[in-house]
């Protein structure tokens, strides 16, 4: 008995040996979640969420801010939403993500050049000091911030791609539809007017300037969203004085913020404007570290098809927002000197089912600081993740190899951005490959599956919620992705943490 084992395993070894010999692969053992799909409903949404008529609203609305954090509900765009279907609505989520995704690819490589219609820009009201932002804004969260005294509410974008904050304000030569009133600032007693010569407005731009009648300062905005027409979205205003009040109603007089009379473009509801969270220097987060607040802040972003009932999102500024339960784990962030607001991290690989992916490595990922190519963003704004050509390539290969158990894979995912889709229906309990995101610094991110699969249609069709792009093209995380974290950024520690199960 104990001869014909031991021959046994010696055959055994003799196989693996062989196989070895010739280049064939030992069985791999996967780790694996269970998922349940949720098809898309296909019946219109009859009234949006955002109305807000719970106690539920009311409570996260009035959250207890400390003098060591402010903090800011947010909101899905989605959720005010009325007579579309969840389909729709991915459909036009995914045409903004293009536009920004697009933008912040092409811009991050640019070297920091801006476009030559920026610089020197002048308008009716005298000169302006330009800022271009450095992608169009999809404004998928929207930030509840009242502006002003007494303090009128605005919806704003959260946007960690911009440095200017500002919103649209009376009297409007031109202004968008927006939920809510637009801000009068003529009825605000702590607005206001910021003189061409302070730093915030030379912060502004290369040629910072102002109204040469008043000596106010003047700000444009540019948005890389054009039409394909060379229509871009833009914002026109005052940069000005103002309070802005935050959850509990804490208040911080003297931000400095965009009061924008023309405004244009591919803005829309909700959103009243934008809320600038970049590495810029009139960014919120910069502006209240003057303040006696810690140059952070955090956000924690819930699934955006979650129904009434289930958590919100949550914003958070300070020292609050670096302390976490459970605690954060930090990765250095990376500075791309041609293009400083953007929040580089060192991405240098992946695992698929537990397995360490061969084809993805820092190497093809990291920031040519010469170029302003490759390189890894993390992004509120863009909702899929995209990485380079060669990284993508060999990822989505090594899920298709280790989802066998989900079916045929179909290249026929919305908007032609998805080429690994399978069709499961409503079952529960399916079996999807275990997915995560190592970062340098020993950081490793164990996604859940709705981090990594997106359903698309009513038939409970999953796409793998990751897109290419060019060979040596810059890489960005969507919020898909981070959906589910506090995701912290420390500006002053130049690290950026995950804590899971943190909302």
């Amino acid at each position: 008995m104990v001869s014909s084992c031991i021959a046994g395993l010696l055959l055994l070894l003799a196989a693996r040996s062989a196989a070895a010999a010739v280049g064939l692969a030992t069985p791999v053992e996967y780790q694996y979640h269970s998922y349940a799909v949720t098809p898309l409903s296909p019946h219109a949404h009859s009234s949006p969420e955002a109305a807000e008529d719970g106690a539920h609203a009311h409570q996260e609305d009035m959250a207890a801010s400390s003098s060591s954090a402010m903090h800011v509900r947010l909101l899905h765009r989605d959720s005010f939403a009325v007579n579309a279907t969840g389909a729709e609505l991915l459909a036009r989520r995914l045409q903004r993500d293009e536009l920004r995704a697009a933008w912040i690819i092409s811009t991050a490589a640019a070297n920091g050049t801006p476009p030559p219609d920026v610089v020197g820009l002048s308008t009716g009201r005298g000169l302006v000091a330009p800022v271009v932002s450095r992608a169009p804004t999809s404004g998928d969260y929207i930030a509840k911030i009242a502006v002003g005294t007494p303090a009128v509410e605005a919806l704003l974008a959260l946007d960690t791609a911009s440095d200017l904050t500002w919103l649209q304000c009376q009297p409007c030569r031109r202004c968008y539809p927006q939920s809510g009133p637009v801000f009068d600032p003529r009825h605000s007693t702590s607005y206001g007017e910021m003189n061409y010569d302070a730093p915030d407005c030379q912060a502004l731009g290369r040629s910072g300037g102002g109204d040469a009648k008043r000596g106010t300062c003047i700000y444009t905005v540019l948005y890389g969203d054009g039409d394909g027409h060379g229509s871009t979205s833009t914002s026109v205003g005052d940069l000005v004085e103002e309070t802005l009040t935050f959850a509990g109603g804490v208040r911080q007089a003297y931000l400095s913020i965009g009061c924008g009379h023309d405004n244009k473009g591919l803005f829309g509801a909700p959103a009243a404007g934008i809320l600038g969270l970049s590495r810029g220097q009139i960014s919120i987060p910069h502006q209240i570290a003057f303040l006696g607040y810690n140059a952070s802040f955090s956000y924690c972003l819930v699934d955006f098809i979650s129904g009434p009932g289930s958590p919100s999102s949550t914003l958070t500024f300070g020292a609050g927002a670096v302390d976490t339960s459970p605690p954060a784990s930090f990765t250095p962030t990376v500075l791309n000197q041609n293009m400083p607001t953007f929040y580089y991290v060192r991405l240098i690989g992946v695992s698929v089912g537990g397995v360490r992916v061969p084809g993805v490595t820092e190497r093809d990922l990291q920031l040519d600081p010469y170029t302003g190519h490759g390189g890894v963003i993390l992004d509120s704004g863009t909702t899929v993740t995209r990485l380079a050509r060669p990284a993508y390539t060999a990822f989505r290969d090594a899920f298709r190899a280790a989802a066998t158990g989900l079916g045929q894979v179909s290249t026929g995912g919305p908007s032609g951005l998805f080429d690994t889709c399978y069709t499961v229906g409503g079952r529960a309990g399916v079996k999807v490959p275990a997915v995560s995101m190592h970062f340098a610094g020993g950081v490793e991110l164990s996604l859940q599956p709705k981090n990594y699969l997106i359903t698309v249609d009513s038939r409970g069709t999953v796409c793998f919620a990751f897109a290419g792009t060019g060979d040596r093209s810059v890489s960005v995380i969507g919020n898909i992705l981070q959906q589910g974290f506090r995701v912290v950024y420390d500006i002053g520690g130049q690290r950026v943490g995950f804590a899971p199960n943190s909302c």
